[in-house]
């Protein structure tokens, strides 16, 4: 597969995102944005969890843009998986 197909399909494809707005929700709101938790800080409120494409991200985004809610930051949070790393036979000498 090519490097620009596999960007494709990662920005595609299921992400784990923390969508944060100005105000804060209290937990009626996590009824509204089934699926993602909802978490407090001083700044605002935090929508976090995983969506299944960019149609899914945009809905959410519609909701709070239709609710009246003042918009911070969208961040998809990308989890690197750790490769299996090569021990070199001369260091593992003592």
């Amino acid at each position: 597969m090519s490097a620009p197909q596999e960007l494709a399909e990662a920005r595609d494809g299921p992400g784990s995102y923390q969508i944060r707005v100005k105000e804060h929700l209290d937990a009626r709101w996590a009824a509204r944005f089934e699926g993602l938790s909802l978490s407090h800080e001083r700044s605002g409120s935090t929508l976090t969890g995983l969506l299944l494409d960019q149609a899914a991200l945009h809905g959410v985004l519609r909701k709070i843009h239709d609710s009246g809610l003042t918009l911070l930051a969208v961040v998809q949070v990308v989890s690197e998986v750790a490769e299996p790393m090569e021990l070199d036979p001369a260091q593992s000498r003592h």
